[in-house]
């Protein structure tokens, strides 16, 4: 019974002495886990990524990010439908714009989308009024 007693604390200290080390708690695995997420750009210092400009936006990028929201539902009674639409065209494409562009009755200005240029609005008015 000694003999047996005695070769299992010699595998039980075998197996505890023989577990992988745990690197968690090193210096650089701490330093890692404590590392800023991200990181703070002021005026005059260098990007990490040079924002590349995208070029004008599609009449249906347009009509999809700002307009869908009133004209994809009619709310408010914004036009939605080619009935809806045929006596705004009939005033001519110059008055669709100005009015888009300008706000028009239950209309904001640029129907939000303040960063949308005219020829922008231009063809998201071409898009809408396809049919």
């Amino acid at each position: 019974m000694k003999k047996l007693t005695a070769l299992a604390l010699l595998v039980l200290a075998t197996t505890a002495y023989a577990q992988p080390y745990d690197n968690s708690m090193t210096e650089d695995a701490i330093k890692k886990r404590l590392a800023p997420v991200g990181a703070v750009y002021l005026e005059g210092d260098k990007a990490a990524v040079a924002a590349a400009p995208t070029g004008p936006r599609s009449g249906e990028q347009v009509y999809q990010a700002a307009c869908f929201a009133c004209h994809g539902t009619g709310a408010l009674g914004a036009p939605k439908s080619a009935d809806d639409w045929a006596p705004r065209i009939a005033k001519g494409k110059d008055t669709l714009l100005e009015h888009a562009i300008n706000g028009f009755n239950a209309m904001p200005a640029r129907g939000t989308c303040m960063d949308c240029s005219d020829d922008e609005i231009s063809a998201a008015i071409d898009f809408m009024t396809a049919e």
